[in-house]
């Protein structure tokens, strides 16, 4: 009786500390804001914790194959959370769960409605995108700027951020007068933050679909919670707030 009771008390002290682990999720740099909400959102459904790791997606994958113990793994393309899967470290294909928008913006006051003219100009300065490598939206401005038949001129004038979050800062901080990010970016800021902006057109570059895995590590952590908010990501309530923050959703 007493082994039955001492085994019931292992199961249940087990269960226990799963439960109290928080879901650990890498996130694409683009999205790190939009998951805050959507995980608080959770939270508040659900009373369980989620901890959230951002970076760019390159660099993410590569420490998911190094062991780094993440549950979830959101991708900002199909190609890198598709290389996690077929390398073994995911228990599921890749799911879409978001589609992004690529933006020029600006934290000078530019008008940006003939952003493919003043890019040209010399005067205009650096230009920041994603390191095309590491950053899918940093792939996504190398095509449009290649489909406007600009590239070549200003190629000299780029400069890499290792994530959109450090494009992000290079513009805000005016390190560079123009550079390229997700739409998501322009609903995170004040309404008085003095930011211009312009949406790409789609048809210059590759759809940006977000693909999202659950990684086998959640098996020796936390299972349950982890597939729990892993479905949440496709649920009606996080559709809706990843389309307040400029995604398109399918």
């Amino acid at each position: 009786m007493q082994r039955v009771i001492a085994s019931i008390c292992l199961i249940l002290l087990n269960y226990l500390s799963a439960a109290a682990q928080p879901v650990r999720v890498a996130v694409a740099a683009n999205a790190q804001f939009v998951l805050h909400k959507i995980k608080e959102d959770f939270s508040k459904r659900t009373g369980l914790s989620v901890e959230i790791v951002s970076g760019s997606s390159g660099k993410l994958s590569t420490q998911i194959k190094n062991g780094a113990p993440y549950d979830i793994f959101l991708s900002a393309d199909m190609e890198f959370a598709e290389n996690v899967y077929q390398s073994g470290f995911a228990l599921n294909k890749p799911r879409i769960y978001a589609m992004g928008s690529l933006i020029i913006c600006s934290a000078t006051g530019a008008d940006l409605k003939n952003w493919k003219k003043i890019i040209i100009s010399p005067g205009t300065g650096k230009v920041a995108i994603g390191n095309p490598k590491l950053a899918p939206y940093g792939k996504a401005a190398e095509q449009a700027l290649q489909y406007y038949g600009v590239y070549k001129s200003i190629s000299p004038r780029l400069v890499f951020g290792e994530s959109i979050s450090q494009v992000n800062t290079y513009v805000l901080k005016k390190v560079v007068k123009l550079g390229f990010s997700t739409e998501s970016l322009v609903y995170e800021l004040p309404e008085n933050s003095g930011m211009t902006w312009q949406r790409i057109d789609p048809s210059s570059y590759r759809p940006i679909e977000q693909g999202a895995v659950l990684l086998k590590h959640a098996k020796k952590s936390n299972y349950a919670n982890s597939k729990r908010f892993y479905d949440y990501l496709f649920s009606v309530q996080a559709k809706a707030i990843f389309k307040q923050f400029g995604y398109g959703i399918q």
